[in-house]
């Protein structure tokens, strides 16, 4: 495997750095697309394209079992160097490259022989509504395990390290708008102020409490409002950051403020609108799923490069897949490739050579989980 690894690493060099130097955000990943598109066709593989948006899929073998490898394909909106560009900050770009490169392996290794590997290559992850959509068009419906990958900053991974299981947490990112009535300065009492109201509603969010046994935390991290000096602000716009390590965490918290709104909104006799904008599941990860993962990663960099389950609050959309798929055995594989600063930060960057390895890791995972449930599917037929 290392010297068909070797022969496939200048071409996956070639496709990260092309990746990375072209980002686009989610949803328009056009570009992105037919680029992976017209790569793989060249290599003879069918990508099949999604219906109404970006985003495709592409499958080496055929038969039952069903395994998954699942990529995010999507860039960051943010300011770098003082200008606002789609930039791949998350990693992606790393990932897409090896998802490509475990297709070019395992087409040299003539693998599968018997049962199907759909790489997924998903849209909109940084949205939280990528991994929803490609549920929607039925492409997990069939699978058995669903493998994903993250880069991981040098915080959780050292490089050259890696972890079977990434614990994600949920998440909801809110935006809303707070209505009260302008006034003049000298008039407050004919007014409500919508400064005064998002006081309220902050020591409103401070005042929820749930499980302390689980890491959570809700806070606003965003609020706008008045223009002039001798005007009473009546209308305030804000963002709201929510995150629980649990599933179960996140839904008090969202109780805990809806609660916090009816309680404003009753005091002030005003209207609060918002709308979840990301919506992120906490990770459920498989025991079984997880075992393959790092079987991969023992043979592959050895035990003492093979660290335990990396817990971090940030988020991440692939867990929907098993949330409302609960038949599907899933973890992500977390690579350490000294990645600095930190994931979202302008000017990310960790070490590339890390990523073919995580091809191999892949490649191994996906085999052996094509390997064990052909020996599920034996026993289950027998009883």
């Amino acid at each position: 495997m290392k010297q068909l690894l070797e022969e496939i690493t200048p071409t996956l060099k070639e496709v990260f750095t092309h990746l990375h130097n072209h980002p686009e955000i989610s949803w328009y990943e056009y570009n992105t697309t037919t680029y992976i598109q017209q790569l793989l066709e060249s290599y003879g593989f069918t990508p099949h394209l999604i219906e109404d948006t970006t985003g495709l899929y592409v499958e080496i073998g055929s038969g039952m079992p069903v395994i998954g490898l699942r990529t995010d394909i999507d860039a960051l909106w943010q300011e770098v160097n003082g200008k606002f560009q789609a930039n791949h900050s998350c990693g992606h770009d790393g990932h897409m490259t090896m998802a490509i490169g475990t297709l070019l392996l395992l087409q040299k290794l003539h693998n599968p022989e018997d049962g199907t590997i759909r790489v997924l290559f998903q849209p909109a992850e940084e949205k939280g509504q990528g991994a929803l959509h490609f549920i929607d068009k039925g492409l997990v419906n069939d699978m058995d395990y669903l493998f994903g990958v993250h880069v991981r900053p040098i915080q959780e991974l050292q490089d050259g390290t890696f972890s079977p299981a990434i614990y994600h947490g949920a998440a909801r990112l809110i935006t809303g708008t707070i209505h009260g009535r302008e006034a003049h300065g000298a008039r407050p009492h004919l007014g409500k102020n919508a400064i005064e109201i998002g006081a309220s509603l902050v020591n409103a969010i401070q005042s929820i409490h749930i499980d302390p046994l689980i890491p959570s935390s809700i806070k606003l991290t965003k609020f706008q409002a008045g223009a002039a000096a001798n005007v009473i602000p009546g209308k305030a716009e804000f963002c709201i950051d929510a995150r629980s390590q649990k599933n179960e965490g996140i839904d008090a918290l969202m109780s805990g403020f809806q609660s916090a709104i009816r309680g404003v909104e009753s005091q002030y006799d005003i209207q609060i609108e918002y709308q979840i904008e990301t919506n992120i599941a906490a990770a459920e990860v498989d025991e079984e799923a997880m075992e393959l993962m790092r079987q991969a990663i023992v043979e592959t960099a050895g035990e003492v490069n093979t660290k335990p389950p990396v817990i971090t609050p940030g988020g991440e959309d692939f867990h929907f897949y098993t949330l409302n798929c609960p038949n599907i055995k899933a973890t992500m594989l977390g690579l350490g490739c000294g990645l600095q600063p930190g994931l979202h930060h302008p000017q990310m960057t960790f070490n590339r050579n890390t990523l073919i390895t995580g091809v191999e890791i892949l490649t191994r995972t996906v085999i052996k989980a094509v390997s064990y449930a052909k020996k599920e599917v034996t026993c289950n037929d027998y009883l």
